[in-house]
């Protein structure tokens, strides 16, 4: 994939509509309050727009959030997959659903961000969002309603494009944790206007794509959470690329089995084992030297009191389950990491939302926030993670997108990336 693409610097938005693709998917507080619980990715969009309407664009922003049901009928189908009572499921219930994922909560933060009103539509391609489109002015802001109300932005449908590229005449992609995603307001809009990218998507393609294509090295890439098959992909581009490749999680217990260990009660994906094995004699032919953990912290139950000790790896005995790294793994981690020239992190070491299973995490992170490498993290819980111990500002760069930062670092083509500009 190519991974150098025009950006909103490569085109004249002055005195131009400008239809700008955001990530505002933010979590909501569930008591249905309408109150965000954190406006970081609707921080994070704050420097493309300002740079826009700084140069007297007209923005019509968009984004999706949460995965609202576009019609009843939809809505009673999945309610009954999930084992609802017929009579329980009304359109009230539908409505209320939709309700909750509309925009204005978004809208009030973003002015508040601003420093300036945010127009907001009652649609996204209906009469409303098309009168306050045709009637904004350079230098404000409309924002579109949810995405997602329109059934058919998830199937990239061309009508849909269409309409939401029929009220512009740019359009600016900066929805990185959606370019993996093949839908109408990410990939089909670019169909019909010149298409770039904001100043976010522009940093993830220089961090993670520089790393994948032209990394400094050594390149050491960590790879943890709970599942091989969800890494499988990565694992396999990385061995392609990476100087050292580290597990950690509870994927690590699979390769463990896989070579004859005990793993107790551990995370196991016993399908997955020989696809471990192949890892390990494709990082033998290739050379890349391939980490696993040598102990284990242990522990009873999978609960945070849980009494625990250490085991050597492949040592774990039935009714214990192995829940982070050991103190010898912890070291060889960082022994690791301290020399490299770049390092990839994808996925914590451990149930690190338990503080007695952190300690690798923790040690990981702190091995990162003092190398002189080239650190990115990519999204998901490794973000959570080094967010949540305080270390986020010693990195080069935190990924914005879970599942779209796994499909960059597999290789395959994101489809909100390949149908911009090329540079």
């Amino acid at each position: 994939m190519n991974y150098s693409k025009k950006t909103v610097k490569d085109v004249d938005v002055k005195g131009k509509k400008v239809l700008l693709r955001c990530d505002f998917n933010v979590p909501m507080a569930k008591d249905g309050s309408g109150v965000i619980t954190d406006d970081k990715r609707i921080r994070a969009a704050l420097p493309t727009i300002q740079y826009l309407l700084d140069q007297g664009a007209a923005v019509i922003a968009c984004s999706h959030m949460g995965k609202p049901v576009a019609t009843f009928e939809s809505y009673k189908k999945k309610q009954l997959e999930k084992g609802k009572d017929e009579a329980s499921i009304t359109e009230e219930k539908w409505k209320k659903s939709l309700a909750e994922l509309r925009m204005e909560p978004v809208a009030a933060r973003l002015s508040e961000l601003l420093g300036k009103p945010v127009i907001l539509a009652d649609d996204v391609v209906g009469p409303d969002a098309q009168a306050k489109a045709a009637s904004l002015k350079p230098g404000e802001i409309l924002l579109l309603q949810n995405t997602r109300f329109e059934k058919g932005e998830t199937k990239n449908d061309p009508a849909l494009a269409k309409a939401m590229a029929d009220m512009a005449e740019v359009y600016v992609s900066d929805a990185f944790g959606a370019v993996h995603r093949a839908h109408a307001s990410t990939a089909g809009v670019a169909a019909h206007l010149p298409a770039v990218s904001g100043f976010l998507i522009q940093k993830e393609l220089d961090f993670i794509g520089g790393a994948l294509a032209n990394p400094k090295r050594p390149l050491v890439a960590i790879l943890g959470g709970s599942k091989v098959s969800s890494k499988i992909g990565v694992i396999n581009n990385l061995l392609e690329i990476a100087d050292t490749i580290i597990i950690g999680g509870g994927m690590a217990y699979t390769f463990s089995a896989a070579q004859g260990g005990k793993v107790g009660d551990s995370l196991l994906e016993e399908d997955w084992k020989d696809y471990s094995l192949e890892m390990i004699q494709k990082a033998k032919d290739k050379g890349v030297k391939l980490l696993l953990p040598v102990d284990t912290v242990i522990a009873d139950a999978f609960a945070p009191d849980a009494n625990s000790q250490v085991v050597k790896a492949g040592e774990i005995p039935d009714g214990w389950e192995g829940l982070d790294i050991g103190p010898e793994t912890v070291k060889l981690y960082c022994d690791a990491v301290a020399d490299a020239g770049t390092v990839i992190w994808n996925g914590p070491m451990g149930v690190f939302e338990f503080e007695k299973f952190a300690a690798g995490t923790k040690a990981v992170a702190e091995a990162l926030s003092k190398t002189s490498a080239i650190t990115i993290i990519g999204g998901g819980d490794s973000a959570a993670a080094v967010q949540q111990l305080g270390y986020a500002d010693k990195m080069t760069h935190i990924s914005t997108g879970g599942g779209a930062s796994l499909e960059f670092m597999e290789g395959k083509e994101l489809p909100g990336v390949a149908c911009l500009l090329d540079a």
